[in-house]
């Protein structure tokens, strides 16, 4: 029984070694005040756009919201550092929680939103497990272990890692490297079929509704004895994703079983999950035929660079498709051609959501190419487009969006900041705007795809800010004139017109 620990008296594990290097286990909270938005708005970016007060009145809002929704991190409850709420029902939630960091991290000035994920590392089990919901009260966790709905969907190595993106840091993987490791071991062992693919249930995959198992399973519950095509993409996304940061921390040694999960993940969902005659990834059922059911959570193939080139266009296709997913407010969850779609939304059965647009267009920028670039740029613009009208007509941000109307979904909650933060901000910035962080490579890249005069001051990059700004133009084929100012050294790659044109910020002794 040496191997063998006890929780709470009545709860035994087989523990897993990572465990034993989670410091969040052992963190003290937080101490001092949470910062107030009055006080700390001018430490945030300042985005500008001519000719659109109303999205910039969004964009404020959405901050004004967020930092309401701030809360001190309680010992009694076991979290560990001050967080941002998921603004839904008291409980912390793991798949709003790793969206809402993705546009936090462009406010860590003023608040390091990214430590709301601690309360989570500071929560896992001795073997590994992570609940996906925990009360900010008492730390009680909503849902049994061995609960169908307990935990997922896996997206936290991808929220860390985009973190990573502005800040260049290494420091914070090599304290979420471990937990990270040990859930992704969790899932292997209590999550995947004897085949090695991955299930999951509607709530567990964060799309409740979702009709995705046949009609005698219930969809939020049940996994309908699925290989889930989202829990599968995600497996592979993280293996990719902790394998590269085992390479920045010296630690290869530890991800052969990774890359040989990764490599036989891209394998089976390539060769089993595909549809060629529809063009279309889709949950596979136990007797080896696929559902049909055209969910967007297909989408996270594209993210996590499973298809192949030469399905991409037909894949990234049914985006553009007014018979499926590109209806007046893109995207809706469920395409429009199956039974189920909702004109209202219905939740998941079609409205338009936050995390699932990101993930869209995170997928189509990792994609690349032409049609992909020009898709990002449409549904962006699209996206945000009816959210700022909305909020004109409201006055607040909605938890998601009807796919007909573009307003209010049904049901939806308001005040959402919430991961709805994602659309007045992250959208806004990095695919309408188009300006990405790769920290990596010590660059910002800059796709200038308006003509009217836009930009952001104070834009946070590997611990400095950023003046990046361009003059209105006449017409797309003429190239605006730019400012832009940094106070460390790192590239701006800017591609407009057709030309791509650089500049270098800063000086040698920045670095």
């Amino acid at each position: 029984m040496s191997d063998i620990f006890t929780r709470d008296g009545n709860l035994f594990y087989v523990p897993d070694p990572h465990v034993r290097n989670n410091v969040f286990l052992s963190k003290t909270p937080d101490d001092g005040e949470l910062p107030l938005y009055e006080n700390v708005r001018n430490l945030l970016p300042e985005p500008v756009w001519e000719g659109h007060s109303d999205a910039l009145r969004t964009y404020d809002r959405a901050w004004q919201i967020a930092f309401g929704n701030l809360r001190k991190a309680r010992k009694e409850a076991g979290f560990v550092s001050d967080f941002i709420d998921t603004a839904f029902n008291g409980f912390l939630f793991m798949w709003d929680s790793s969206f809402i960091v993705m546009f936090g991290k462009y406010g860590s000035a003023a608040f390091d939103f990214q430590k709301t994920l601690d309360n989570f590392y500071g929560h896992q089990h001795r073997d590994g497990f992570i609940s996906r919901e925990i009360s900010e009260e008492s730390g009680r966790e909503q849902f049994s272990r061995d609960d169908p709905a307990s935990t997922g969907p896996n997206v936290l190595p991808w929220a860390e890692w985009e973190y990573y993106q502005t800040t260049g840091s290494d420091t914070r993987l090599k304290y979420v490297f471990d937990p990270l490791m040990a859930y992704h071991n969790w899932l292997r062992l209590h999550r995947s079929w004897q085949d090695g693919t991955y299930w999951s249930c509607g709530l567990a995959c964060g799309m409740d509704n979702q009709p995705r198992a046949d009609a005698q399973y219930d969809p939020g519950s049940s996994h309908g004895f699925l290989s889930w095509i989202d829990a599968c993409a995600q497996q592979y996304l993280s293996a990719r994703i902790l394998t590269m940061i085992a390479k920045k921390l010296g630690r290869e040694d530890e991800t052969a079983e990774l890359k040989k999960e990764a490599e036989f993940l891209k394998k089976v969902i390539n060769s089993t999950m595909w549809d060629e005659k529809q063009a279309f990834y889709f949950d596979r059922k136990r007797d080896g035929t696929l559902s049909g059911v055209k969910t967007a959570g297909a989408y996270w193939t594209l993210l996590a660079g499973i298809v192949p080139e030469e399905r991409i266009g037909r894949f990234i296709a049914h985006l553009d498709d007014p018979a499926e997913f590109k209806r007046p407010n893109r995207v809706p969850t469920l395409s429009a051609d199956d039974p189920h779609y909702r004109p209202d939304g219905g939740y998941w059965l079609g409205s338009v959501w936050a995390p699932t647009n990101y993930m869209i267009l995170k997928g189509l920028e990792r994609a690349g190419g032409e049609l992909s670039s020009r898709l990002a740029f449409e549904i962006a613009s699209d996206y945000l487009r009816n959210v700022v009208r909305t909020f004109r007509e409201t006055g607040t941000l909605y938890e998601n969006y009807s796919p007909e109307s573009g307003g209010r979904g049904n049901p939806a909650k308001d005040e959402f900041v919430g991961w709805t933060g994602l659309a007045p901000i992250s959208v806004m910035f990095e695919y309408v705007f188009g300006i990405k962080p790769k920290a990596l490579e010590n660059k910002i890249v800059w796709d200038v795809n308006l003509t009217e005069a836009h930009g952001i001051r104070r834009y946070p990059f590997r611990g400095g800010t950023f003046t990046l700004l361009a003059s209105a133009r006449p017409d797309a084929e003429t190239v605006p004139e730019f400012e832009i100012e940094g106070d460390i050294r790192a590239e701006i790659e800017i591609h407009v017109a057709g030309r791509t044109i650089t500049y270098t910020t800063g000086s040698e002794k920045n670095d």
